[in-house]
């Protein structure tokens, strides 16, 4: 019996918009405490959803639980939009090519090494290897974007990451969406055909180019004139009608997502709906997080599947968690040293890649719902568990290679460069030195422009004049 039962609440109604509010207000409150503990606000979310859910205190319904389904789908086509700003033609012909076999090495490396073992090693079922192997592939952009932010990195090393990240997910999906027909052909009895492959393959290509002509007609709305409050209906509407369109047809609107903010990026150069995505946001991906982890059956984790074999699902869980790791790792050092990176990528690019939350439990959110049943409680239980770890050291990993690569300092004398010796050959005292570093940070801060209204300039120049008559004349004009 759930509390809303025992306090004689009936009404539907009722009980999703309070359940709602539960969820936001809890999950905010988790992270003050996550906070304080340096920990990932994702983690507070998952957990906040595992100790209101309906195995622990029931605070959330399980029928709430399972209506809001629709959450990955909307969730993921957020994060995916996103991350489309940062496929700017301009920075990808860089190195654009170098990345491509990065991301393909590093991806790849851990797919395989995830097969490998979950198969060979565990015995589990093929199928269900194949899909958790292609789940391996996916990065959380979101964490490792957060991460650049709060330290303000740059420099080639964050350049080639952000790209790697943005691309993994796209191998992730594509890998992912030709696992998961396998996975529904071969426990539907069906023998896996060419075209059960190549189908997925097709499908995914039409909703790439789909996701590129809404990006289009989303650049064709944004004029100049449109306000930020009718700029973020029509960006959320578009969204919105393009998820449905993929939930028709039961694809993944990820892909598609990604399109549509790449061409409206490489169309308008317009950075600042982006921006003003990222504020509208988080109450939804905190939601989804929180949800995620309502559907966590804590139970499930000591308990053997018919498709773990006799392994119980924490230890595949663990086990996920540490040979992702390794691939990552690996197939990053091997993709950078064959593209002749510099030693700090090759080094450090694969601890940066050790995050994993929001796109792979968005997809294994839309495995579980695919595959149903125990494949899909299984599926989505492993994931959980192995994020959950993944969100505990994710962040700080990517935070660390960020500073093994040098490309952020905390100290003064690698933020400015100036030179240590005067005109006249003598060596600047730190003093002297430490007065033209502060004089080089001034003068790279950029000065603050506010665009005024035309009452606004008017008020300004007579108030100018006015203050120019007094200077003069020392009395006031009447």
């Amino acid at each position: 019996m759930n509390i809303y039962e025992k306090l004689g609440i009936t009404s539907n109604v009722a009980i999703i918009i309070m359940s709602l509010g539960l969820m936001l207000f809890l999950g905010f409150l988790m992270t003050r405490l996550t906070k304080k503990l340096k920990l990932p606000n994702v983690t507070a979310y998952i957990v906040t959803g595992i100790l209101i859910g309906p195995y622990v205190l029931n605070l959330v319904p399980q029928t709430v639980v399972s209506g809001m389904d629709f959450l990955a789908d909307i969730a993921l086509a957020f994060i995916a939009f996103t991350t489309g700003e940062y496929f700017k033609l301009s920075v990808l012909k860089k190195n654009g090519s170098k990345v491509v076999v990065i991301t393909i090495f590093e991806s790849l490396m851990a797919s395989l090494l995830i097969f490998l073992v979950t198969f060979f090693v565990l015995r589990m079922d093929l199928a269900f290897s194949i899909v958790l192997a292609a789940l391996a592939a996916a990065t959380a952009p979101a964490s490792t974007m957060m991460t650049i932010r709060q330290t303000g990195a740059k420099g080639d090393f964050v350049d080639t990451l952000i790209q790697v990240v943005a691309l993994d997910d796209v191998v992730g999906l594509v890998a992912y969406s030709l696992a998961i027909s396998v996975a529904i052909a071969s426990h539907s009895g069906e023998a896996v055909s060419i075209g059960s492959i190549i189908i997925p393959i097709i499908t995914n290509i039409g909703i790439v180019a789909l996701g590129g002509l809404f990006g289009f007609i989303m650049k064709l709305f944004m004029t100049q004139k449109r306000s930020n409050d009718n700029r973020l209906i029509v960006s959320l509407a578009l969204i919105f009608m393009f998820c449905g369109i993929c939930a028709l047809f039961d694809v993944s609107p990820l892909l598609g997502c990604m399109s549509m903010g790449t061409v409206y990026i490489n169309l308008t150069d317009d950075d600042k709906l982006f921006k003003q995505l990222n504020y509208f946001t988080p109450p939804i991906l905190l939601i989804f997080f929180v949800r995620s982890g309502a559907n966590f059956k804590l139970d499930a984790l000591v308990n053997t599947s018919t498709f773990s074999g006799a392994v119980p699902l924490v230890v595949i869980g663990i086990v996920y968690f540490i040979v992702r790791i390794l691939g990552k790792y690996v197939g990053a050092y091997l993709g950078s040293a064959s593209v002749k990176k510099s030693k700090e990528v090759k080094n450090y690019l694969g601890l940066a890649l050790i995050p994993q939350a929001g796109v792979a439990i968005g997809l294994a959110a839309l495995g579980a719902r695919a595959l149903g049943g125990e494949a899909g409680t299984t599926l989505e239980t492993i994931i959980l568990a192995s994020s959950v770890l993944y969100e505990l050291i994710g962040p700080a990993c990517a935070k660390l290679s960020l500073y093994l690569s040098k490309s952020y300092s905390n100290k003064l004398e690698d933020l400015t460069e100036v030179p240590l010796v005067k005109e006249d050959g003598t060596i600047k005292t730190p003093l002297e030195e430490l007065i033209d570093r502060i004089n080089d940070i001034q003068q790279r801060i950029p000065k603050h422009e506010q665009s005024l209204k035309q009452e606004e300039i008017a008020f300004t120049e007579e108030a100018e004049k006015y203050y120019s008559q007094v200077q003069k004349t020392g009395f006031i004009r009447k």
